[in-house]
């Protein structure tokens, strides 16, 4: 009997279960591999390539941080969360109207090293990641109050500003301006006893105050940041007004140019500053143009050159009178008496004005002009005192009533149209007393009002002023008392409401404290300055340029802010036209008029 062979253990059902389980494995390591694979590269495409829009959501938890260690104030708003989609570009397109910033915006370029390339993911296109992108989508950031709005101020040595108001004194050589720079810039109250002014806010204000009134608003801000990458402008707090104020007489050039050399040393040592080349820059000088465009290096020669100096040409310099052929300044209003705290003081005040009894027609505050062949004073003052309905306040060099705030306000607030004629240049804080008193202020020159103060004054100039041609003046071609005449009563009246309504935009409010629902001149200057820059820099992202910008037209240029401007003829033409070659050319004569306008400043006292 054979012995049946023991039965060995069958290999074939292991062997495939364990085959199974390999390639079950193997399968799910496959997996993992080609999920890992595909996270990295969208990660890459996103995230590297383009990496903005994961930054700035990376951002949004972030409180702004000090860049100059600036120490905290408590004013200073804080942005809330920045949520909006990356902005997209479209196709280059020339610019046909006057640049966002100074003058050298022929390139609007800026250094490779302060720009990066990005991915669109939007688009796929490749665009420019520049430095004050995060800035821009703060406006489109609704729940933001300050979206668009930050204002970032440097932190300036005192000796560009605080140091001055120590040494208030030197600061004119025949008024003391040691009170006019107290009460915040305001200067002192005024007394009341005629019952020509309201019970409070009232004072006696110097004409070239604005730089401490606007510095001192300006810390008032709602919307100031410690985080420059948020500001939509950057203020540099130079009082440039009384800066040269101090050395205009008796001092060579290298001492009056010495503080704007060093502020734009200064400045251009700064971070913030490269992000723009100082484009998005801007300070205030409570003088005119023509103390600050010195042309030459002749101590003979006017003025500072802070307007000239390449660097400044990129920021914004707001003046109480600026050039009409030049684009790095831009006009503001001189202030007036009144500072209001609060918007029911301004309420009450233009009550009063729309009640006010006028009558005189017109009237005149002013001094004759011996020694200037052009002026029309002498041809007004004249005319007006063979008027039997025009009250004049002539200003000699004896005592008048024209350094009397009280009698000015009085006889503006009496009359129907206030004369305003060129002083010693196109200007005169007279304009913006005639207009806090509701009286209609009536310009024989464009450039006295309607190409200077674009930002506060309407477009449509017939709706509250009226233009008399100076020549047609001088040539005694035009009776005043006719020309006004001529104007219906109906009309008058709603001209004077016009006026009236403009009061809040050209009065200063008190410093220490704000407007609730009215904006004052301060705060249609920022709005101006940060419509601007927000321009600017739209313009370099879609590469609009201006390539075709005529600076001697700054003029036109002023007078459309947007939308294409006509550069062919125009009506005021002649107003504007550069002298003829072998006469005194513009410059020089503005710089003339700078000169005289502080001899009448001299006598005054």
């Amino acid at each position: 009997m054979r012995r049946r062979p023991a039965a060995t253990p069958s290999l074939e059902d292991p062997m495939e279960k364990g085959q199974g389980k390999s390639q079950q494995s193997r399968l799910c390591l496959l997996a993992s591999l080609a999920a890992f694979f595909w996270l990295a590269l969208l990660y890459f495409h996103f995230v590297v390539l383009g990496g903005s829009s994961v930054v700035d959501q990376s951002t949004q938890d972030l409180n702004p941080t000090s860049l100059n260690a600036q120490p905290s104030n408590k004013n200073t708003v804080l942005p809330q969360q920045i949520q909006s989609p990356p902005l997209t570009t479209s196709p280059p397109k020339s610019r046909e109207h006057r640049p966002a910033l100074g003058n050298n915006s022929s390139s609007n370029s800026l250094p490779q090293s302060v720009t990066q390339r990005r991915t669109d993911v939007s688009t796929g296109q490749k665009v420019e990641n520049y430095p004050f992108m995060r800035a821009l989508r703060t406006v489109n950031n609704k729940s933001d109050p300050c979206g668009g709005r930050y204002i970032y101020i440097h932190d300036l040595p005192p000796r560009f500003n605080e140091d001055m108001l120590k040494e208030c004194k030197t600061l004119s050589l025949w008024t003391n301006m040691c009170k006019f720079t107290s009460n915040a810039g305001l200067g002192p109250p005024l007394e009341n006893a005629e019952g020509v002014f309201s019970n409070t806010g009232w004072y006696a204000t110097n004409q070239f105050a604005v730089d401490v009134i606007f510095n001192n608003r300006m810390k008032q801000y709602e919307c100031l940041t410690q985080d420059s990458s948020l500001a939509a402008a950057i203020f540099v707090p130079f009082y440039a007004g009384f800066d040269i104020a101090r050395y205009l007489w008796g001092y060579n050039t290298s001492m009056r140019d010495a503080a704007s050399l060093a502020l734009i040393d200064w400045l251009t040592k700064k971070p913030e500053w490269s992000i723009m080349g100082g484009k998005d820059h801007f300070l205030v000088a409570g003088r005119i143009t023509w103390d600050f465009r010195r042309q030459t290096d002749q101590d003979s020669d006017w003025g500072n050159k802070l307007l000239f100096l390449p660097a400044a040409k990129n920021m914004s310099m707001l003046v109480v009178e600026s050039s009409p052929w030049n684009a790095n300044d831009f006009g503001i209003p001189y202030p007036t008496y009144f500072h209001p705290a609060k918007d029911a003081d301004v309420f009450i005040w233009q009550d009063r004005m729309r009640k006010s009894e006028r009558k005189w027609l017109f009237c005149f505050a002013g001094a004759r002009r011996p020694g200037d062949p052009k002026s029309i004073r002498d041809q007004i003052i004249d005319q007006c005192k063979k008027s039997k309905v025009c009250k004049l306040l002539e200003c000699d060099l004896g005592e008048s009533k024209c350094h009397s705030p009280s009698s000015i306000m009085q006889m503006f607030q009496n009359s129907h149209f206030c004369l305003q004629p060129q002083g010693d240049s196109y200007t005169r804080r007279s304009a913006f007393d005639s207009i806090l008193a509701g009286c209609i202020p009536v310009f024989f020159h464009p450039a006295s009002a309607y190409t200077q103060y674009t930002w506060h004054l309407p477009k449509n100039i017939s709706t509250y002023s009226v233009l008399i041609p100076e020549k047609d003046v001088r040539k005694n071609i035009v009776n005043i008392e006719q020309w006004l005449s001529q104007i219906s009563l109906e009309q008058a009246k709603a001209m004077r409401e016009e006026v009236i309504k403009l009061i809040p935009r050209i009065i200063y409010a008190d410093p220490r404290s704000k407007l609730e629902t009215l904006k004052d001149a301060f705060d249609v200057a920022v709005e101006a300055v940060i419509r601007r820059v927000t321009k600017l820099r739209r313009d370099i992202i879609d590469g609009r340029t201006d390539d075709n910008f005529i600076e001697e037209l700054s003029w036109k240029y002023a007078l459309s802010d947007e939308g294409p401007v006509d550069l062919g003829p125009h009506e005021w033409d002649p107003f504007f036209e550069k002298q003829k070659k072998g006469e005194e050319d513009s410059s020089g004569s503005s710089a003339e008029a700078a000169k005289n306008s502080w001899k009448i400043e001299q006598r005054q006292q």
